[in-house]
C-alpha cells in the first residue's frame, strides 16, 4: 500500500485546455520566452538551418507585447531568417499568425486578397500583406502547413499529458480538433491516458455529431464528449476582442450563433462559447436568453469572459451560463488590459464580481497560452490580486477557487456525481499537496505521478518537479 503524505484535495480539473497545441510544442519550433524580435528570429534561423530548402518552418509561442519593441513583426524579417522557406508561426494566444512571403504565395494571399469573414490580413504601407494574419485569416495557411503523423502526435501527446499529471491534474476539458480526439482515442485504447479527458468539438464538426447522433456525456469516465466550441471574437493580445465600443473582430455573426445554439439544444449537445470582449459576452448571453426546451444536462458555458459589462453579470445566473475562466490570464494581461481597456479594466477578469452575482465558476488554464499549473491559477484568483493591488475586490476566496477547479468544474461537464469531491461513491481522484507543492496525483485510485523524495526533505517528498 502506498502512503502519501500531505493534504488530499479532490482531484484538480483544468476546465479549458488545448492538448493538441501542448503536444505540438514537442514537435515544432517553440518561441515561448523569446525576449525580443531578434531572439525570435535567431531561433527561427537555428531551427531552419538543417531543413531542406523548401521545408516548412512551423511553430508557436511568440509574444510581441513582451519585446522591447512591441510592434507586430513582418514577413520580410522571417524571409531572411528562414532562408526563404514557408513559415507559419502562431502567436502565443493562437489568434494571430506570423507568416513568410513563401507561405503567403503558397496560400494565394496577395495585395488583391480580401479579408475573410471573421479575419484580418494586415497590410504594410504599400498595401501588401505584412505577414500578420488575424483570426480566420490564418486558416488558409494553417490548412496547407504540414501536420505531424499520428505516431508522432501520439508520442508528443503522451508527453504532454504526463506533464499535466505532474501539476496534480486528474481531469481536463479539451478544446481541440478531431485530430486531437483521434489521438486521445488511440492512447485510451492502449491504456495510456493518465488523466480523464472531456472533449469539446469545434463548431465546424457539429454537423458530423448531428448526423451520428452523439450527445453530451457520450463515452466513459476516461474519455467523453460534452460540448461544441465556437469563437464569437478574438483576443486582447491580438487586438481582436469584440468590445461594446465597436472595436475588435466578430468571428461568429449573431444569426449564426443563434442557429448554432438551437441546433445544439436539439442535438442535446452543450455549447462552449469563446467570448473575451464585453461585446462578445453580451452577444453570448443574448443567444442563451430565449427560453428553450433544453434537457436536464443543458449547461452552457461562456469561455474566458475576460471583460463583462456590470449590467450583464447577473445575466449569467439567469440564463444558467457557467463562467469558464482562467485566472492566470489576469497576471499576464494586466499591462495590456490597462493599455487597451483602461475604461473597463475595473470589471475585467472579474471572478469575484461574477461569483457575487450568482454565476457558477469553472477555472482552467488555456494552456499552452499560459501555464497549466493549477496552483498558480489558484494563487492568481486569490492572493495575487491583493498583493498586486489590482482591483482586489475581484478576487475570490481560496475555498471558491478550489471549488472552481474541482466540484464546479465537474458540474460544468455533468460529472458532479463522479468527480470534484472526496466522498463515498465518487471516483477516487485526488491531488496531494504538501508545503504548497503537489507531491502526488491519484486517478481512479492509482498513483499517476509522485514526487521523488529528496535527501534534504524525506518527509515532505520535496524534489525536482
Amino acid at each position: 500500500m502506498v502512503r502519501l503524505r500531505g493534504a488530499s484535495w479532490p482531484g484538480l480539473i483544468d476546465g479549458h485546455i488545448h492538448l493538441e497545441e501542448l503536444a505540438e510544442r514537442h514537435l515544432t519550433l517553440d518561441l515561448t520566452g523569446a525576449r525580443s524580435l531578434e531572439d525570435a528570429l535567431a531561433r527561427v534561423t537555428r531551427w531552419a538551418a538543417p531543413l531542406p530548402k523548401n521545408a516548412w518552418v512551423v511553430g508557436s509561442g511568440w509574444y510581441n507585447d513582451q519585446w522591447p519593441d512591441p510592434a507586430f513583426p513582418s514577413r520580410r524579417q522571417l524571409d531572411e531568417a528562414a532562408g526563404g522557406r514557408p513559415v507559419y508561426l502562431r502567436r502565443k494566444d493562437a489568434h494571430s499568425a506570423w507568416v513568410s512571403s513563401a507561405a503567403l504565395r503558397l496560400a494565394g494571399i496577395d495585395r488583391d486578397s480580401q479579408d475573410p469573414p471573421g479575419g484580418v490580413i494586415d497590410r504594410d504601407d504599400q498595401g501588401e500583406p505584412s505577414g500578420i494574419l488575424r483570426e480566420t485569416a490564418r486558416n488558409v495557411i494553417a490548412a496547407i502547413a504540414p501536420s505531424p503523423s499520428e505516431a508522432d502526435l501520439d508520442t508528443a501527446m503522451a508527453r504532454a499529458l504526463a506533464a499535466l499529471s505532474r501539476f496534480g491534474l486528474t481531469a481536463v476539458h479539451s478544446m481541440d480538433t478531431a485530430r486531437g480526439f483521434g489521438s486521445f482515442q488511440r492512447l485510451h485504447a492502449r491504456g495510456k491516458l493518465p488523466l480523464r479527458i472531456t472533449y469539446n468539438l469545434p463548431l465546424a464538426d457539429l454537423h458530423h455529431a448531428e448526423r451520428i447522433g452523439v450527445r453530451s456525456g457520450w463515452g466513459d469516465p476516461w474519455l467523453r464528449i460534452w460540448g461544441v466550441k465556437a469563437f464569437l471574437d478574438g483576443s486582447l493580445g491580438s487586438r481582436t476582442a469584440e468590445m461594446l465600443d465597436g472595436s475588435g473582430t466578430v468571428r461568429l455573426q449573431q444569426e449564426d450563433l443563434l442557429d448554432m445554439v438551437d441546433r445544439c439544444v436539439r442535438a442535446e449537445l452543450n455549447v462552449c462559447l469563446h467570448a473575451i470582449g464585453d461585446g462578445a459576452v453580451r452577444r453570448a448571453l443574448d443567444a442563451l436568453a430565449p427560453p428553450r426546451r433544453a434537457w436536464r444536462f443543458w449547461r452552457p458555458r461562456i469561455e474566458h469572459a475576460q471583460c463583462v459589462d456590470p449590467k450583464d453579470m447577473r445575466r449569467f445566473a439567469r440564463v444558467g451560463a457557467i463562467a469558464s475562466m482562467q485566472p492566470i490570464h489576469a497576471v499576464a494581461d494586466r499591462e495590456l488590459a490597462e493599455k487597451y481597456w483602461p475604461k473597463v479594466s475595473g470589471h475585467a477578469y472579474a471572478w469575484g464580481a461574477l461569483e457575487r452575482a450568482g454565476a457558477r465558476l469553472a477555472f482552467g488554464s488555456d494552456a499552452p497560452v499560459e501555464t497549466a499549473d493549477p496552483l498558480l491559477g489558484i494563487d492568481a484568483a486569490t492572493a495575487w490580486r491583493r498583493t498586486a493591488k489590482w482591483h482586489p475586490d475581484l478576487a475570490v476566496s481560496r475555498a471558491s477557487a478550489l471549488r472552481a477547479y474541482t466540484s464546479d468544474a465537474a458540474y460544468a461537464v455533468g460529472m458532479e456525481h463522479d468527480l470534484g469531491a472526496l466522498r463515498e461513491g465518487m471516483l477516487c481522484d485526488l491531488t496531494v499537496v504538501d508545503d504548497g507543492r503537489v507531491v502526488a496525483t491519484v486517478v481512479s485510485g492509482r498513483v499517476s505521478w509522485r514526487r521523488k523524495p529528496s535527501a534534504a526533505s524525506p518527509r515532505s517528498g520535496a524534489g525536482a518537479r
